[in-house]
């Protein structure tokens, strides 16, 4: 039983720590010019991608606990990630390339928390099995924010 809660509270982190991904890609999208095709599709993709693993990662917290248990809202490091690159972007502006920045520094926090519910023992091995298909997706995703970050000038 108390392996079942811990693994709801990771599940939920990861749902959180998705939301936090979506809103920041959202975000981007918004900020990106008119020119930025190629990047504006990698964030989309991403946005895609975090919606169907909340949707895979809340489905295991109801079956495990109640419904309501679900925590679908943003962390509070999200909120002030956000409230910071508010903040910066009234004194640097919107570049592409501070966007990338941005977007790869997100992408490693997610990384890592993926990297945290994996070192516990206790999950099972049908939601790590997900897990590690999911952080291989966004492992992919970095490397290619990465990729992008490094060419734009």
């Amino acid at each position: 039983m108390e392996n079942t809660k811990a693994t709801v509270e990771i599940l939920n982190d990861l749902v959180q720590i998705n939301n936090d991904r979506i809103n920041g890609f959202e975000r981007a999208l918004n900020d990106l010019k008119e020119g930025d095709a190629d990047v504006r599709y990698l964030f989309t993709n991403c946005v895609g991608e975090s919606h169907q693993f909340k949707m895979e990662l809340a489905t295991e917290v109801q079956a495990l606990s109640s419904p309501k248990d679900v925590q679908n809202n943003t962390s509070v490091s999200g909120t002030l990630h956000r409230t910071w690159l508010d903040l910066k972007a009234q004194f640097t502006g919107h570049s592409t390339k501070s966007i990338l920045e941005e977007c790869e520094f997100g992408e490693d926090a997610i990384l890592k928390a993926y990297k945290t519910a994996l070192d516990e023992e206790f999950i099972p091995a049908y939601i790590r099995e997900m897990l590690i298909k999911q952080q291989a997706i966004l492992q992919k995703a970095h490397t290619e924010v990465k990729a992008l970050c490094d060419h734009v000038a």
